[in-house]
C-alpha cells in the first residue's frame, strides 16, 4: 500500500477555502515524484459524495467526506475530534494545512494530541528521499528562509502559507469514502460568530503593497489602491505598528502575492518580504532612495517622494475616470 499524504481542506458554512486547494494541488506533485497517494479530509455538514469527489480535480487519489452536523463551521474541539479520528482510521505519513487561522489552530492541537512536529506557515513543502517531509520556513523576523526536516513523530505535519501554491484543476474525479466522526461531549459552545473584513489577498488580480515609507501617506495609499481597482497590502513593519491587520501583511511570514501587478510603495526591498511577491506578474516600485534593494525585484523602480508622487497620481486617476473610483 503507497504511503498517504492526507490534506485537511477548510471550509466554513459550504464554502470551501481556495487557499486548501493549492496545498492540495502541491501535494499531489509532491506524491507523483514520490509514490504517495494523496487523501484530501473534508470535515463538513453540507458536502456530499458528488461535491466531494470534484477535489479530485485538483489533486485528490481519495475524499476522506467527515460528515457531521457539528463540523458545519469550524469549532476547535469538534474538528480535532473529527480530523483525529481520520489520521488514526489513515494513518497518513504527512498531515498537511493551509496556515490560515483555523489550520494553524487545528494542527497546532493535533502535534500536541499526536506528539508530533509542526512546522508552521512554511513558504515550501516537498518529501524527501528518506520520506522526511521537508518544508522552508521564514526564520528571525521573517529576515531569513531556513529549510528544516522533521525528525520525529507521525504523522509529519506542516501548514503552507496562503498563496503559497496556486490551485490547478489538472485531475479526474477522486474516490470518496464516508467517515462517520463521534463528536461529543464539547466543552465550548458557540454562542455568537463575528466574522471580520479580513481578505484574501494573494488572490487578488492587482495589489497595492504600503512599506514604511508610505506609514505617512497611508490615506493616499489607501484611495490609489481604490482608484486602481487594487487590494491594499502591507510589509510586516507597519502590521507589527498596528496600522493595517496580519490578513494584508505580504512576505514569508504574510501572504504571497500572484497578483498580475503589484504596485510597491515605500518598501526597501528586504528578503522577507520580496520572498512574498517573487511569484507576482508585474511588480512596479518607488522609493526615494535609488539604490533601495526593492529596484533589484521590480520590473519598474522609480525614484520619487511619495508625499509628493501620491497626490499627483491620485488627481490623474481622477481625472483619466472622470471623478469614478473604478479602473
Amino acid at each position: 500500500m503507497a504511503p498517504r499524504i492526507m490534506v485537511f481542506v477548510e471550509q466554513d458554512g459550504g464554502e470551501i477555502e481556495e487557499s486548501s486547494l493549492g496545498v492540495l494541488t502541491r501535494a499531489r506533485e509532491v506524491a507523483e515524484r514520490r509514490g504517495y497517494e494523496v487523501y484530501a479530509l473534508l470535515p463538513t455538514a453540507r458536502h456530499g459524495p458528488e461535491e466531494a469527489k470534484e477535489l479530485g480535480a485538483y489533486g485528490a487519489h481519495v475524499v476522506v467526506l467527515a460528515r457531521h452536523e457539528a463540523l458545519d463551521r469550524y469549532h476547535s474541539e469538534a474538528y480535532a475530534a473529527a480530523v483525529a479520528q481520520a489520521v488514526e482510521a489513515y494513518d497518513p505519513e504527512v498531515l498537511l494545512a493551509s496556515a490560515t487561522r483555523n489550520g494553524r489552530d487545528l494542527l497546532a492541537r493535533l502535534a500536541v494530541r499526536f506528539r508530533t512536529g509542526l512546522m508552521a506557515h512554511v513558504i515550501e513543502f516537498d518529501v524527501g528521499d528518506d520520506g522526511r517531509l521537508v518544508g522552508t520556513v521564514p526564520g528571525f523576523g521573517g529576515s531569513i528562509a531556513a529549510v528544516v526536516k522533521h525528525v520525529r513523530g507521525r504523522p509529519q505535519m506542516a501548514t503552507v502559507s496562503p498563496g503559497a501554491y496556486q490551485p490547478a484543476r489538472r485531475w479526474g474525479p477522486a474516490r470518496v469514502e464516508e467517515l462517520r466522526p463521534s463528536i461529543g461531549g464539547l466543552r465550548v459552545r458557540v454562542l455568537e460568530r463575528r466574522v471580520g473584513e479580513a481578505r484574501d489577498i494573494s488572490r487578488a488580480p492587482r495589489v497595492v503593497v504600503a512599506g514604511m515609507g508610505a506609514a505617512q501617506a497611508l490615506d493616499l495609499v489607501r484611495e490609489l489602491a481604490e482608484l486602481l481597482g487594487a487590494e491594499l497590502g502591507v510589509t510586516r513593519p507597519l502590521a507589527d505598528a498596528g496600522l493595517a491587520p496580519r490578513d494584508v501583511q505580504v512576505g514569508s511570514t504574510g501572504v504571497s502575492l500572484r497578483s498580475d501587478l503589484v504596485l510597491v510603495l515605500g518598501a526597501s526591498g528586504a528578503p522577507h518580504f520580496v520572498s512574498g511577491i517573487r511569484e507576482a506578474g508585474t511588480v512596479v516600485s518607488v522609493n526615494v532612495d535609488p539604490e533601495a534593494p526593492i529596484r533589484e525585484h521590480s520590473d519598474y523602480f522609480a525614484v520619487a517622494d511619495l508625499n509628493e508622487l501620491l497626490p499627483i497620481l491620485i488627481r490623474e486617476l481622477r481625472r483619466r475616470l472622470g471623478g469614478g473610483g473604478g479602473p
